[in-house]
């Protein structure tokens, strides 16, 4: 009864320690601490029917027992966790599996001291620690990972010596140990680190992992076939708990290849489709829309919370999200967050063919559950890259078009007495037809000309009032002339800032007054055989004048 009493406390408290433990710690994966806490309590139930002497479901619990714990540390290499490479741990645990039969069987078995002792218990146990030692070399200063491994040589412990020994403190102490080691193992801080997504790492299959997985897939029945050649099969369960473990790793071997397989065509065809509809975006609206719906195909459904295309580095700013910390390389990097199942990834705008940033910077941003994007993060900064180039290539074209633009306006007002200017949002004049250069009495505008710096000083502010203001309108200012001279004009202007071809302020400007040539200058008509009807009407007010 007593010892029934210290088994109940055993596993009530390790059970209790690691449910605290996931609570206070709260890692990103939940289910192998509970997987863990619920092989625990069976372990303490079975050891409960043992001290009464209830054998049939003491063996029920301890097999209960460890399906939990393996699928435990099963869980603990899934997923790019603290183990990124999943696929040669399998090859080396279904051929330590069947190594150990061999052992067992042929060596083993057939000295009569170890009758008492389970074979599938042992092999079990041995497999635990395999796992729990190569989390440990992953990660050499992870306590969590030690203890586990503790853990689990102490059931191992426990398993060969409670038989052989009979009910000794040393073998109990053994399951003692098991408890307390579990127990402490999720109390630690570094229990977190165990399940925090890691890039999966792409294992290519090679012919001698091929040869490994059907040498330990054979063995089991050659095993089986030897002892039934030889005499009556004596470890027919053992054989065939050893060949379903065996099956079940190459079978999961299999399933983690055809999903990296999976994953692999889902982001080439998720790349290539969001390749396509970069391409074919004609503006930064459309690019934006590319980048959603590409983010969306390459993420699992529901994954993903927001997504910002911060076309330059202010965006960013205005968001509130950091600059990139020192040492990424240009690459992309995370922001803090207090939610440990959501995350923040930034992915900078890089021309990858040039592997620089661009001139104006920008980030795209994804918002969604960490261990999907930390498993797409290759193919959101590819994204990204391919991202960059197709806003350039939006920028180069609507460049392009202005300047088309401006080369057609310039030639056909070449000849016209038309005074109009096209100004830049900082009020820039980019275009001035020769009526303004007439006007004002000059040669060609400099390049990157102010329209302020026309206009007289007295009424810079009226007119940087009307031109900030959006919509159409009309102000009254003076110009200043090279001469010195003032000259009075009313200046309409349209807001076409929204344009995409624009982009900007038309100006056009009307001398008014009676000033003479200055004011109201006669145009310059080539290759026209009559004037019109006004300058002849000016030509007539000049000769009676006098």
């Amino acid at each position: 009864m007593l010892r029934a009493i210290e088994w109940i406390l055993l596993g009530a408290g390790s059970a209790g320690a690691i449910l605290w433990g996931v609570h206070r710690h709260r890692p990103t994966r939940r289910s192998p601490w509970l997987l863990l806490a619920g092989a625990v309590a069976t372990l303490a139930i079975g050891d409960v029917w043992y001290a009464y002497d209830r054998m049939a479901f003491a063996d029920t619990s301890y097999l209960v027992m460890f399906v939990l714990v393996a699928l435990s540390l099963l869980q603990f290499t899934r997923g790019g966790a603290l183990l990124v490479d999943r696929a040669r741990l399998i090859d080396l645990m279904a051929f330590a599996c069947s190594g150990m039969l061999v052992v067992w069987v042929f060596v083993i078995s057939v000295d009569s001291r170890f009758d008492t002792v389970s074979p599938g218990d042992v092999i079990g146990d041995l497999l635990l620690i395999g796992v729990a030692v190569r989390l440990v070399a992953a990660d050499r200063r992870n306590v969590a990972a030690i203890l586990l491994a503790a853990g689990s040589a102490g059931m191992l412990a426990g398993d060969v010596l409670y038989p052989l020994s009979g009910e000794s403190p040393v073998a109990e102490s053994a399951f003692v140990l098991l408890y307390l080691a579990w127990g402490l193992s999720a109390l630690h801080p570094s229990m977190a680190r165990l399940t925090e997504p890691r890039p999966a790492r792409l294992s290519p299959w090679r012919f001698r992992d091929t040869i490994l997985l059907a040498l330990s897939a054979a063995t089991p029945p050659v095993v089986l076939i030897i002892e039934a050649v030889s005499g009556p099969v004596r470890n027919g369960v053992v054989i065939a708990a050893a060949g379903a473990l065996t099956l079940l790793l190459t079978i999961t071997r299999l399933a983690d290849a055809v999903h990296q397989h999976s994953q692999a065509l889902t982001r080439e065809r998720g790349l290539r489709a969001a390749n396509t509809a970069l391409v074919a975006a004609a503006d930064a609206p459309a690019v934006r829309e590319a980048v959603r719906a590409a983010v969306i195909r390459l993420l699992p459904p529901g994954s993903v919370r927001r997504v910002i295309l911060a076309t330059d580095d202010g965006r960013l700013a205005r968001e509130g999200l950091p600059a990139a910390p020192a040492g990424t390389g240009g690459h992309s990097w995370w922001t803090d967050s207090a939610d440990s199942d959501e995350q923040t990834l930034i992915c900078p705008l890089r021309l990858e063919p040039l592997a620089v940033a661009r001139p104006s910077g920008g980030a795209l941003v994804i918002t969604g559950r960490r261990e999907a994007l930390v498993a797409g993060r290759d193919a959101l900064e590819v994204l990204a890259g391919e991202t960059a180039l197709a806003l350039d290539r939006v920028t180069l074209v609507e460049a392009v078009g202005r300047r088309d633009s401006d080369l057609y306006l310039r030639a056909v007002t070449g000849n016209t007495a038309e005074i109009m200017a096209v100004v830049d949002s900082d009020h820039r004049i980019r275009y001035a037809s020769p009526g303004l250069r007439r006007l004002l009495g000059g040669g060609d505008l400099p390049p990157l000309t102010i329209l302020d710096d026309l206009v007289h000083s007295d009424d810079r502010e009226t007119v940087r009032e009307a031109l900030r203001a959006e919509g159409d309108g009309t102000v009254y200012c003076a110009l200043n002339r090279a001469d010195g001279i003032q000259v009075f004009v009313a200046m309409a202007y349209r807001d076409l800032r929204h344009d995409r071809l624009v982009q900007g302020l038309v100006v056009t400007l009307r001398p008014v007054g009676n000033t003479g040539d200055v004011t109201d200058p006669a145009p310059h008509h080539e290759h026209q055989g009559e004037l019109p009807a006004w300058v002849n009407r000016r030509s007539a007010r000049d000769k009676f004048r006098y």
